[in-house]
């Protein structure tokens, strides 16, 4: 069973949740205007647990048939028979319980709005079908987490959690897209949408870039809320030259270093970004 259990979290990449739970726990922060209860502390890591933990399942789920055939991801845990899809269901049905319960700890609103957002994280597994864009649909879901987080702590959604969140979206669009590029010849083949396989690389990764100029612009706008200052504007400094780095290591003809933009360089970025907004909100 344990081994299972190994599988399955290998297989849904949860060391990939470093990509959006900082940045919940930044909204936690700042919605707080200092350090959050444990309480609430605890059960937004549960739910944001239970939402990823759901929305990847479901991913690899409705996705099994493409994988199967992608020499990239042939040997994820459906297509290479290591899990089957009735341990795979259960286990989003047990993520999906973890998430909606630990709404319900949180508050009323986010309990609420609780369906909502798994509807929403599910919906992106079908997007690739039917429209190039789905790099913005990925960076919505994303987004839900500082919203989410922000409702927990305020029970309620102001501009600034939006702010938060148009910056992931634009965030998580622009480095999906360089990630996507290495599939353009399968989805070709497969039928599947994208930006690189609709515009190519070169134009492609030209949108990335515009993409994380427009993540900046948002967190800087940050600032106009009044409730960060020199540490949160340090950080975005930071941010700004690891994305130049980023996309200073991609071209046309080298992606052989996606993999180190895709999650090295957006995992630092979401964590130092978090670290300095908690210093910020709370020793500042």
């Amino acid at each position: 069973m344990f081994s299972k259990i190994k599988i399955l979290f290998e297989d849904i990449k949860f060391s990939h949740t470093v990509f959006a739970l900082p940045f919940a726990l930044m909204s936690a922060f700042i919605a707080s205007e200092g350090l959050p209860s444990m309480n609430k502390i605890i059960w937004v890591l549960l739910a944001m647990v239970g939402a990823r933990s759901a929305a990847m399942a479901c991913n690899r789920i409705v996705d099994a048939k493409y994988d199967a055939l992608n020499p990239r991801t042939k040997n994820r845990a459906l297509p290479s028979k290591k899990i089957n899809r009735q341990s795979y269901l259960f286990f989003l049905l047990s993520s999906v319980v973890l998430f909606i319960f630990s709404a319900y700890q949180l508050n009323r609103l986010a309990f609420l709005l609780s369906p909502v957002a798994l509807s929403i994280v599910f919906f992106y597994s079908w997007t690739k079908r039917f429209t190039v864009y789905s790099h913005f649909y990925l960076g919505l879901a994303l987004s839900l987490a500082p919203v989410g987080a922000w409702v927990a702590v305020r029970e309620d959604i102001t501009i600034t959690p939006l702010i938060l969140g148009a910056a992931v979206i634009f965030w998580l669009a622009g480095f999906d897209i360089i990630y996507a590029c290495q599939d353009i010849e399968f989805d070709k083949q497969a039928g599947l949408l994208s930006i690189p396989e609709k515009f190519g690389v070169e134009k492609a990764l030209k949108l990335s870039s515009l993409f994380h100029l427009i993540m900046v612009t948002f967190l800087m706008l940050l600032l106009l809320t009044k409730q960060l200052g020199w540490v949160y504007l340090s950080g975005i400094i930071i941010v700004s030259a690891l994305l130049l780095y980023e996309h200073s290591i991609i071209s046309p003809n080298d992606l052989s270093k996606v993999n180190v933009a895709f999650f090295n360089v957006n995992g630092q970025i979401s964590v130092l970004l978090m670290v300095l907004t908690i210093i910020d909100c709370t020793l500042v």
